[in-house]
């Protein structure tokens, strides 16, 4: 598919490159659209990519040892990801699958080192994402260690509604398809749980919820709710 430059320059992390800079970086780039529930790449495939997200949003997953699904990360537009090579791995940790309508572009994986050496914002974009991801991390295990479902599910929504929030006149729309099961396999708990929780929060004014939708009405509410709830112990 052809691409519109303006939709490149619309992210921050390109907004201040000539063209020329642009064009150059854009002529190894393969574009692709994913529709809903068709993945970028699998957990344990070579990385033979890397990649940036242009539109839509993207959810990783790993299987644990145990056999368990778990939603590690949501990918949001403006995104490096699949940038194995950083890292130092050889394969990809987890599987990557369109949660909405997603354009992505694509470098081989070998152009990494050059495409940091010329482009110093990108370079520091993906330092920037390493400390995000390394820090969502220790979020989620301190999480799952002190804090009960409750809490540990009004952290998680408020996040998806800070990052992917759209708003609306009756609260913040979370602006792609996220189910219940979703919100089970980000928190460590089941759908059971978080329907139950979900219920209580439904007849409580704070959230709208629907077939794969999600509405926050009362941010504010839900974020002293979180605050409120007592630790594990």
């Amino acid at each position: 598919m052809k691409l519109d430059r303006t939709i490149i320059k619309s992210l921050s992390l390109f907004d201040k490159m000539t063209d020329d800079e642009l064009d150059a970086l854009l002529v190894p780039a393969q574009t692709k659209r994913l529709p809903i529930g068709e993945s970028v790449f699998e957990q344990g495939q070579p990385a033979a990519y890397f990649f940036l997200l242009l539109h839509g949003r993207l959810k990783v997953t790993q299987v644990t040892s145990a056999g368990q699904q778990i939603i590690v990360r949501v990918v949001h537009p403006g995104d490096l990801f699949g940038f194995a090579k950083a890292l130092q791995r050889q394969d990809y940790p987890g599987t990557a699958l369109a949660a909405a309508e997603s354009i992505v572009l694509s470098w081989p994986t070998e152009m990494w080192p050059k495409f940091v050496e010329r482009n110093p914002r990108l370079a520091v974009s993906a330092m920037e994402t390493i400390g995000q991801r390394l820090e969502e991390a220790h979020v989620r295990i301190r999480e799952m260690s002190t804090q009960e479902v409750e809490k540990r599910v009004a952290h998680t929504v408020l996040r998806l509604a800070q990052k992917a929030g759209r708003p609306e006149a009756k609260g913040i729309r979370i602006d792609f398809p996220i189910s219940r099961q979703d919100i089970a396999e980000m928190t460590g708990t089941t759908i059971h749980t978080v329907s139950r929780i979900f219920s209580s929060w439904e007849s409580k004014g704070l959230i709208e919820g629907g077939r794969q939708k999600l509405l926050v009405r009362d941010m504010a509410e839900l974020a002293s709710l979180a605050d409120s709830l007592p630790e594990r112990r």
